[in-house]
């Protein structure tokens, strides 16, 4: 069964997404990024500890599966009062709508102490702060294919492709009209379908592999 399209931070490789606010003197500053794997998420956190190694805390929560799963997913509170940031910032993720994505909200202490219930809604409210502004989109499958044909079919191909929504990775025109295409899975069936029409049967389609982006 195809996996199903959901939201993910919409980010190039190894950005993120940060944003903060002050609470009672408090510096809170969240960061995210996309994690599709646990280990993703634990080097996006040892990231963050490195570049903010002195500050009081830095808790964070991840779901490294899709919105609302709790398959993987991990969550600390850094030295808070148990209970008091980890948890509730996974609430936040858990509930956001968005998958694969990683929250680490750093604090810096400003002096006034916030009590157990407030710390709980600063490191809750500034982990939603992130996520909701943070950029999303929808998460992809795609099938890579190797294709092999006669020539004088590559204006149709190439127009096949830009229906299709396909990207072509490599074109080679030694021998055949030999390429290299990602396609979105749910055109996967249309694409191999339409070459062969196109091509009389012609075409040689290889299924490679499929990827998520």
């Amino acid at each position: 069964m195809p996996d199903q399209p959901f939201l993910v931070p919409d980010l190039p490789p190894g950005g993120m997404h940060r944003t903060e606010d002050v609470i009672k003197r408090s510096r809170f500053i969240v960061s995210v990024a996309r994690a599709a794997s646990p280990e993703a998420a634990h080097a996006f956190i040892d990231r963050i500890r490195a570049e903010h190694a002195q500050a009081t805390h830095n808790c964070w929560a991840f779901n490294a599966g899709e919105p609302g799963s709790t398959a993987q997913v991990g969550a600390s509170d850094d030295g808070e009062p148990k209970g008091t940031a980890g948890r509730p910032m996974l609430t936040a993720v858990l509930t956001s709508g968005v998958g694969e994505v990683v929250v680490v909200v750093t604090r810096y202490f400003g002096g006034i102490l916030l009590g157990t219930g407030g710390l709980v809604r600063a490191y809750q409210g500034t982990a939603k702060l992130g996520l909701e502004t943070c950029p999303t989109r929808g998460r992809e499958t795609l099938v890579r294919y190797v294709v092999s044909m006669d020539p004088a079919f590559d204006g149709a191909f190439q127009n096949l492709a830009r229906q299709l929504g396909a990207e072509i990775l490599t074109s080679d025109y030694r021998f055949d009209a030999s390429y290299e295409v990602l396609v979105p899975e749910p055109a996967a069936e249309r694409l191999e379908g339409d070459l062969a029409r196109i091509t009389s049967g012609e075409a040689l389609v290889d299924r490679q592999d499929v990827e998520t982006v």
